[in-house]
């Protein structure tokens, strides 16, 4: 299967399917069917990659398992960091706003805004954020069913769990995925 974001600059009208269609005016997600009339983020778990996708990313789900989707927004203040951790479950994450400094397999990027990146969601992750000005990302993350309503970060050191947590995560749907 593939995960997809598509940027939709001029708006968008979806139909059913497995998707997020999230309203950049709006500050609002829906799953599946949904019109935006102006900008628009799609992503789409499908069985190939659509054509103009802005970032594509194979992704290995257990048919064994009930699975969903989430899209959810994370702010951080100026400085704000999110110490390694990991996720039950993958997904592409869009820069709104400000910048981010991803650490993860070794290697070091920092993205402004519009940037995507994929997370596999069990290889180690560090995020900083701006020092100078506040940043956000909007997420689509596949989960399995058992994490619905629960916080998905596992911090890989035991005692970055007791450190203050600067960042504010937004969740704003949740819904059943069909494999």
């Amino acid at each position: 299967m593939i995960l997809a974001l598509v940027e939709h600059p001029e708006g968008v009208t979806t139909g059913a399917g497995t998707r997020a269609v999230y309203d950049l005016e709006r500050d609002e997600a829906h799953f599946s069917e949904a019109t935006v009339d102006g900008p628009a983020l799609v992503w789409e778990l499908r069985a190939d990659e659509p054509e103009g996708a802005t970032l594509a990313a194979e992704v290995e789900l257990d048919p064994g398992l009930a699975w969903l989707l989430r899209c959810d927004r994370v702010d951080f203040p100026p400085g704000g960091i999110a110490y390694r951790h990991t996720h039950p479950g993958p997904g592409i994450r869009r820069l709104l706003f400000g910048s981010i400094r991803i650490d993860t397999e070794g290697g070091s990027e920092t993205y402004g805004p519009g940037g995507a990146w994929f997370e596999r969601g069990l290889d180690p992750v560090y995020a900083a954020a701006s020092e100078t000005e506040p940043s956000a990302f909007v997420r689509v993350m596949l989960l399995p069913r058992e994490w619905e309503g629960r916080r998905t970060v596992r911090y890989v050191d035991p005692a970055d769990e007791d450190k203050p947590k600067l960042q504010r995560a937004t969740v704003f749907f949740e819904a059943p995925v069909e494999l």
